[in-house]
C-alpha cells in the first residue's frame, strides 16, 4: 500500500519548488471543520483545483472550467493526487520544469460539511455536501462518472445544488465577477476582455495614491522612477482632451501642447493617469525647471509621464491587473509621434539596485505597485513610495529677513497640520537661487498678517525677526531628517506646489519608520534596550513600539483610565514567554497609579494607566497589551458595558464572521441596545454594548450569557455558547465569559502580541462590510487610517443603556436571583 502523499512527493523537487513537502498527516489534529480551498493554478491551461479535506490530507480534483453556481453546468473535474494539508495556504510561482509550472493563488477557502458519512461517500463517488467559504457557499455535489480521462485519472463532475445561493449562468458567472485571491488579492492568468460599458465615463476620478514606506517589501512587486512632478489625469471624452490635477482643478489652458498630443492619438473614452515633468540638460526630472515653466508659460518644455489607465477606449479597467492596465495603455501609446508624451517604464532588477541607482543619480525615489493589483481611486498599500531623502510638502507660514547681500528672505518657516491645528516643523533656508528668491518673496507679500497663524506660540528666539503670512502658500522641501522636537534637519527648499492645498499637508510617516531612534519618548519616558526586536515579522522595534503608543496615546486613554488595567508583557518580545499581570506587587511601573486596595482584597493593589507617562511606562515594562475591566474603579460592583467576542473556529472564512457580526447586531438592536465593533486583532470581532452602571456583575454576565444562548438555540448549525475547540468546530463561539467581575477585554487601540503586531481597532457599522479580517491596521498601519478619519467610529458613545424586564423576556430567560 502506498504511504500517504507518496505521489505528490514524487512529482516534485522541493529544492527547487517552493511548494510545502508532503510529510505524512500527523495522528493528532487541533479540534477544527474540515478545510476546503480552491486555487487558481495558470499552468499548461489556466483551471481550478477544488481540495477538500478528508483524513489528513486534500483530496484533489482539477477543474478546468471551475465552479459554476448553476446547477444546470455539470463541470469536468479531474481526480488528482491527494496533497498535504499545508498546501491549502500556497501562493506563489511554480518553477518551470517543476510538476504544474506555473502561478497559483488561493481563489477561495473555508469549511466544508460532508451530508452523510465522507469515507462511504467518498468510495462510493458521490459526495454530497455544504461550503462555507469567502466566495461560495451552500450545498454542492461531486459525483464520480464512467468517462475515460487520460491515463488512470477519475473523471468526476462538480455540481451545484439547487438552493437559495445558486444563479443562472446568464446571469452571474463568478469565475469572471471574482477572480482574484482571497489572501493576497492577486490574480493569475488572463482576464476574459469584458466587453465595454455603456455607463458614461465618469466625469471625475480620483487617483490611487501610494502608501510612504522606509524599505522595499517582500513579494512580486513592479518598480517605476519616483517622478518629480506635478500628477495629472487626463480625461478624453467625446474626442475633448482634459487635464486636471490630483485635487479636481482643470489645467487644460496651462498644458495645450500635452492636450493636443493626447487628442492625437484619437482615444474614445479614457481616464490616463501620469505625471508632468521638465528635464534637466541630463535627461533627468527637474521639479525647479518645472516650477518655472509654468511660471512662464513655456509648457513646451513639459513631457507627460504615462503609467496608468483606469479608463481606456471605452471600457472601465480598474480590475484589470496593473500589468493588463500597463500593457494596453502602452500599446495605445505606440503610434505617438510626439515628444511630449512618454510612457513610464518598470524596470527588471532587484529592487535594492533600483532604489540604491534613482538615489545615486539624485531622483526623487522610487514607486512600486504590487503585481496583480487593481486601480482603487485612494491611498492603497498596493503602490508604495521609497524616497531617497525625506521629502515632503509643507505649509509656509512666515519667513526671516535677508542677511548680507541675500535679497528677498533668509529663511521659510514651515508648518503641518495635526490634530490642534498648525504644528511649528523647522525652516529652510537653503536651495533657493535668485530668480526663486524674488519669485517667492513677490508670492509672500500680500499674504503678511501680523500674529503667528500656528496653534502653539514659538519661543522668542524661534520668533525673532519673523515676519508672519497667512498659511496658504505650500513649498515641498527636502532634509535629512526628523528631530524628535518634531523639526526638519538640514533642510533644502525644491520648490512651490500649487496643486495640493495647505489644509492636506501632514507630517507624512512611512510604515516602520526607523528614521528616528531617541531613548526618550515624548512623555520623557527612558526606554532602556531600544532596539530589541518586539516582533520578528515585521522587525519593531521597543523604541518603535513606545513611539507608537505615544503617538496614539490620545485614542487610547479614554478606554485606559478610570479602569482596572491587566498587562501582557513580553520582554524578551512575543516570540519569548509573555505572561499576564493584573496587580502591581513589587514591580514599579513608571508613572502607573495603583488604585485602592480594597477594590481586590487579599492581593496587590491593581493598576490603572491614565497618563501618556503611565502608557509608556508600562511599554519600558516590556508591555505589548493592555486588557481592561468592564467597570470603572469609582463603581467597581456596577459594570458599564458588556462585551460578546465572537471567537471563530480557524477553519470559517472572513465572511462568516461578518455574518455573524450583522446577525448578533441585529438581535441586539431587536433588543434596543445599541453596539460598538471593534477588531479584536486576533481571529474575530468584539461587540462592546456600554450600559448605564447599575446592575451587578452576575446580571450583567447572565444577560450577556443569555444573548449567547439564544443565538446558539436559533441557528445552532452557526453559533455556539459553550467553550472549547471541540464545542466550535465549524463554529463561532460567543464568548460571554469575560464578563465576570476581574475578567478583562483587551482595550480599543491596544497592541496585539501576535505576528505583524495587529491592533484592536473601532469600527463603524458602515465599515462592518468592507472589514478583510480581524487583523486589517497594525503598528506600521493604524496611523494612516487615523489621519484619514472624518468621524470617530464610535461616535455616540455613551452608557445610559438599561438592562430592562422586556430584553430578557424576549431572549426567554430570566435575571439571577
Amino acid at each position: 500500500m502506498a504511504k500517504p502523499l507518496s505521489e505528490y512527493n514524487r512529482k516534485r523537487d522541493f529544492e527547487i519548488t517552493t511548494e510545502p513537502s508532503g510529510a505524512a498527516p500527523g495522528s493528532k489534529r487541533k479540534a477544527s471543520a474540515l478545510s476546503f480551498v480552491i486555487q487558481k493554478h495558470d499552468a499548461r491551461n489556466l483551471h481550478y483545483d477544488f481540495r477538500l479535506e478528508l483524513d489528513g490530507v486534500l483530496k484533489s480534483w482539477a477543474v478546468p472550467k471551475g465552479p459554476s453556481l448553476d446547477p444546470s453546468q455539470k463541470r469536468l473535474a479531474v481526480h488528482v493526487e491527494d496533497h498535504p494539508l499545508g498546501y491549502g495556504n500556497f501562493e506563489g510561482s511554480i518553477p518551470a520544469g517543476q510538476y504544474g509550472a506555473g502561478d497559483v493563488i488561493v481563489w477561495d477557502r473555508g469549511v466544508w460539511q460532508p451530508h452523510d458519512d465522507p469515507h462511504k461517500a467518498y468510495a462510493a463517488g458521490k459526495l454530497k455536501f455544504s461550503l462555507i467559504g469567502e466566495k461560495l457557499s451552500g450545498d454542492w455535489a461531486l459525483v464520480r462518472t464512467r468517462l475515460k480521462g487520460s491515463g488512470d485519472k477519475e473523471q468526476w463532475l462538480l455540481i451545484k445544488e439547487k438552493d437559495p445561493q445558486a444563479r443562472p449562468a446568464a446571469d452571474y458567472d463568478i469565475i469572471e465577477a471574482e477572480p482574484n485571491s482571497v489572501i493576497s488579492d492577486a490574480s493569475v492568468g488572463k482576464p476574459k476582455p469584458r466587453a465595454k460599458k455603456t455607463a458614461a465615463l465618469p466625469a471625475q476620478l480620483t487617483p490611487q495614491l501610494a502608501t510612504l514606506v522606509d524599505r522595499a517589501p517582500e513579494g512580486d512587486w513592479n518598480y517605476e522612477i519616483k517622478f518629480d512632478g506635478y500628477r495629472m489625469l487626463a480625461r478624453i471624452r467625446d474626442g475633448e482632451v482634459r487635464l486636471f490635477t490630483r485635487n479636481g482643478h482643470d489645467w487644460t489652458d496651462r498644458l495645450p501642447r500635452q492636450a493636443k498630443a493626447l487628442h492625437a492619438l484619437k482615444l474614445q473614452d479614457s481616464w490616463l493617469d501620469g505625471e508632468m515633468v521638465s528635464l534637466n540638460s541630463d535627461g533627468l526630472p527637474d521639479f525647479q525647471a518645472l516650477q518655472n515653466a509654468f511660471d512662464t508659460g513655456r509648457s513646451l518644455d513639459i513631457v507627460y509621464y504615462l503609467f496608468d489607465a483606469p479608463f481606456l477606449n471605452g471600457r472601465d479597467q480598474r480590475e484589470d491587473t496593473v500589468e493588463d492596465r500597463r500593457a494596453s495603455l502602452k500599446a495605445a501609446l505606440a503610434g505617438s509621434k510626439s515628444k511630449l508624451l512618454r510612457f513610464s517604464e518598470a524596470f527588471a532588477a532587484n529592487q535594492r539596485d533600483i532604489f540604491e541607482s534613482a538615489c545615486n543619480l539624485a531622483l526623487e525615489g522610487v514607486i512600486g505597485k504590487r503585481a496583480g493589483s487593481p486601480y482603487v481611486s485612494s491611498r492603497s498599500a498596493d503602490w508604495i513610495k521609497l524616497k531617497c531623502r525625506f521629502r515632503q510638502e509643507f505649509v509656509i507660514v512666515g519667513y526671516t529677513r535677508p542677511q548680507g547681500s541675500r535679497s528677498g528672505f533668509g529663511a521659510l518657516l514651515l508648518a503641518v497640520n495635526d490634530d490642534t491645528g498648525l504644528a511649528y516643523a523647522g525652516r529652510v533656508g537653503t536651495g533657493f537661487d535668485q530668480a526663486a528668491l524674488k519669485n517667492i518673496y513677490a508670492k509672500l507679500t500680500p499674504f503678511e498678517r501680523k500674529t503667528s497663524p500656528l496653534e502653539k506660540p514659538l519661543t522668542s528666539a524661534q520668533a525673532r525677526g519673523v515676519h508672519w503670512v497667512e498659511p496658504t502658500l505650500v513649498g515641498e522641501v527636502q532634509f535629512a531628517e526628523w528631530t524628535r522636537e518634531g523639526l526638519v534637519r538640514q533642510a533644502a527648499f525644491v520648490g512651490l506646489r500649487t496643486d495640493k492645498p495647505a489644509t492636506q499637508i501632514i507630517h507624512e510617516q512611512p510604515r516602520t519608520a526607523k528614521s528616528v531612534k531617541p531613548k526618550t519618548v515624548g512623555s520623557g519616558v527612558n526606554i532602556s534596550h531600544p532596539d530589541r526586536i518586539i516582533d520578528k515579522h515585521s522587525g519593531t522595534q521597543k523604541q518603535q513600539l513606545a513611539q507608537f503608543y505615544d503617538d496614539i496615546s490620545e485614542w487610547i486613554l479614554p478606554f485606559l483610565r478610570h479602569r482596572p488595567v491587566s498587562l501582557l508583557r513580553a520582554p524578551e518580545g512575543i516570540d519569548g514567554e509573555p505572561f499576564f499581570q493584573k496587580h502591581s506587587e513589587r514591580l514599579a511601573i513608571p508613572h502607573i497609579k495603583q488604585l485602592d486596595p480594597r477594590l481586590d482584597p487579599g492581593h496587590a493593589r491593581l493598576m490603572e494607566i491614565h497618563t501618556t507617562g503611565a502608557l509608556l511606562g508600562a511599554v519600558q515594562m516590556g508591555t505589548v497589551e493592555f486588557h481592561t475591566w468592564g467597570a470603572t474603579s469609582d463603581k467597581i460592583e456596577t459594570p458599564d458595558l458588556f462585551v460578546l467576542d465572537l471567537d471563530p473556529d480557524p477553519a470559517l472564512p472572513w465572511k462568516a464572521m461578518l455574518e455573524a457580526a450583522q446577525l448578533t447586531l441585529s438581535v441586539l438592536d431587536e433588543l434596543g441596545l445599541q453596539a460598538f465593533v471593534k477588531t479584536s486583532g486576533g481571529k474575530g470581532l468584539h461587540l462592546v454594548v456600554p450600559l448605564a452602571r447599575r446592575d451587578d456583575w452576575d446580571t450583567v454576565k447572565a444577560f450577556a450569557k443569555a444573548i449567547a444562548q439564544f443565538m446558539a438555540q436559533q441557528l445552532p448549525e452557526r453559533f455556539t455558547a459553550t467553550s472549547g475547540p471541540k464545542n466550535r468546530v465549524g463554529k463561532i463561539f460567543i464568548d460571554y465569559l469575560r464578563n465576570a467581575r476581574g475578567a478583562s477585554t483587551v482595550a480599543a487601540y491596544s497592541v496585539r502580541a501576535r505576528p505583524g503586531l495587529p491592533v484592536s481597532v473601532p469600527v463603524s457599522r458602515e465599515e462592518l462590510e468592507g472589514l478583510r479580517g480581524a487583523q486589517q491596521w497594525t503598528v506600521a498601519t493604524l496611523q494612516q487610517r487615523l489621519q484619514g478619519l472624518k468621524t470617530d467610529p464610535w461616535a455616540g458613545y455613551a452608557n445610559r443603556q438599561k438592562i430592562s424586564k422586556k430584553m430578557w423576556d424576549k431572549l426567554g430567560a430570566h435575571p439571577p436571583k
